[in-house]
C-alpha cells in the first residue's frame, strides 16, 4: 500500500463522565470509536482532528486488513507524504456520538433497559460533538489541535471548535461547508427523513426490536442525498442519457445508467448505515447556526476565534455553493480574523472534497506545510 498508513486498528474509548446535551438530555456515559495515524510528538503539538460528514465515520485512512477492497474515506488526503502527512502529524478520526460505527448511538444498548436506545436516543447538535471531541483531546493529553479539519458537516464542526474552544485550535480547515443551511437544504433533508419516517418498517425508530430495517426509506433518502452531492455536469459526463440495453423498454424498471447507479448507492448504503443515525445527522445539519446565540450575527460569533482559517469551496458544488463559503470568509474578515480562501474548479459537485484533485491537494499540502513549520514537525 504505497503512501498508505497501512493496517489500522480502531479503538473504542469509554467516557464515564455524564454529558449534558443541548437538547436538555444527559447521557450518563458514552463510547467513541476512534482511529489514529502517525505519532504524537513530545510537545503534543502536532495533532490534527478529522471531523466527518453526514455518513462518515472513524475509518479515515488505511485498511483494516490486507484484503480490504476500500481504504478509509479520506485515504487520498491522509498518509505518509500526502497533504495531511502522517510522517509529521498525529491524526485522529472518530465516529461522532449518535453514529452507527461503534460510537454510542441509537443502535447501541441502553444500559438502563438492556435494549437498543432506538427512539429514546436524544438529538445531538454540532456543539455537542465538539464537547465530546474536546474530551477526546483531553484523553490524549492534547491541549491544542494543530488543526481541526472537515468537509461539509465536518467543516461545520471545525468552525464550531473555533467558537467554543478558541484557545484549543491553531488552524481550522473548513471545506465545502456553510455557516448554516439554506431553506432548500433543510427541505432536502426533510424529504429524506420523511422517506425513513414513513417506511412501514421504521416502527417509530424502534425497528431493532422488530428485527427489521426501514431499508426502503433509507435507500430513498440516500438516493435523494446522492443526487445533491453530484453536479449536473458530473452526472452528464459520467452517465449522460446512456441506456443499459441501448433501447427503451417502455416500463418502470431500471433503464438509464444513472438510475442503476443511484439504486446501487441506495442499496449499498441501506446495508451498513443506521436509519436513526441518518435522522440525527440531518437534524444536526439543520440546527447548525453559530450566529443564533449572537442575535444572528456570524461576525459576532467569530470575533473571539483565535485560529487561522483555510476555507475551500468547489465551483460545481450547488449543495454548499461557493457563495456560502464566501459568507464565512466575509464574516471572518469582518471579525478581523486570519483567513485564506480557495475556490477550486471542479465538476464533481459537493463530493469534490473527497476527490483526488491536484489543485485542491496542492493547496491543502501548502497550507499543511505552513502548519508543520509552526509546530516544528
Amino acid at each position: 500500500m504505497t503512501n498508505s498508513v497501512g493496517i489500522v486498528i480502531p479503538q473504542k474509548i469509554a467516557f464515564e463522565t455524564p454529558i449534558a446535551l443541548s437538547s436538555g438530555v444527559t447521557l450518563p456515559r458514552y463510547d467513541l470509536m476512534v482511529e489514529t495515524y502517525g505519532e504524537l510528538n513530545a510537545a503534543k503539538s502536532n495533532a490534527i482532528l478529522i471531523c466527518h460528514a453526514l455518513s462518515g465515520h472513524h475509518h479515515v485512512a488505511g485498511k483494516h486488513h490486507e484484503d480490504d477492497k476500500a481504504p478509509g474515506w479520506w485515504d487520498t488526503m491522509i498518509g505518509p507524504g500526502k497533504p495531511i502527512d502522517t510522517d509529521r502529524f498525529f491524526v485522529i478520526g472518530l465516529n461522532n456520538l449518535g453514529g452507527c460505527h461503534g460510537s454510542t448511538g441509537p443502535s447501541s444498548i441502553d444500559p438502563a433497559t438492556n435494549k437498543p436506545f432506538g427512539s429514546t436516543f436524544p438529538l445531538v447538535l454540532v456543539r455537542d460533538w465538539v464537547e465530546t471531541q474536546a474530551r477526546l483531546a483531553d484523553h490524549f493529553g492534547i491541549r491544542q489541535w494543530a488543526a481541526v479539519v472537515g468537509g461539509s458537516l465536518g467543516g461545520m464542526q471545525a468552525l464550531r471548535w473555533t467558537i467554543t474552544y478558541p484557545e484549543r485550535v491553531r488552524h481550522a480547515l473548513v471545506i465545502a461547508s456553510a455557516p448554516k443551511l439554506t431553506a432548500q437544504n433543510i427541505a432536502f433533508n426533510d424529504v429524506a427523513r420523511q422517506a425513513i419516517l414513513t417506511d412501514p418498517d421504521f416502527h417509530g425508530g424502534d425497528y431493532y426490536r422488530h428485527g427489521v430495517v426501514p431499508r426502503r426509506g433509507l435507500r430513498l433518502a440516500r438516493m435523494l442525498g446522492h443526487i445533491t452531492y453530484l453536479s449536473d455536469d458530473g452526472m452528464g459526463e459520467k452517465f449522460g442519457r446512456m441506456l443499459r440495453s441501448g433501447e427503451y423498454k417502455y416500463g418502470f424498471e431500471v433503464e438509464f445508467e444513472i438510475e442503476s447507479y443511484l439504486r446501487y448507492q441506495g442499496d449499498k448504503f441501506s446495508d451498513y448505515f443506521d436509519a436513526n443515525t441518518y435522522l440525527l445527522m440531518t437534524k444536526a445539519l439543520d440546527y447548525f447556526d453559530p450566529g443564533r446565540h449572537y442575535g444572528g450575527d456570524l461576525v459576532a460569533a467569530l470575533r473571539d476565534a483565535l485560529a487561522k482559517f483555510l476555507v475551500i469551496s468547489f465551483t460545481s458544488d450547488w449543495r454548499f455553493s461557493p457563495a456560502r463559503s464566501r459568507e464565512i470568509v466575509k464574516a471572518l474578515l469582518d471579525a478581523k480574523r486570519d483567513v485564506s480562501y480557495a475556490e477550486i474548479d471542479s465538476v464533481h459537485g459537493h463530493d469534490a472534497f473527497l476527490m483526488e484533485d491536484a489543485p485542491y491537494h496542492n493547496i491543502m499540502r501548502a497550507y499543511l506545510n505552513r502548519i508543520a513549520a509552526e509546530v516544528n514537525v
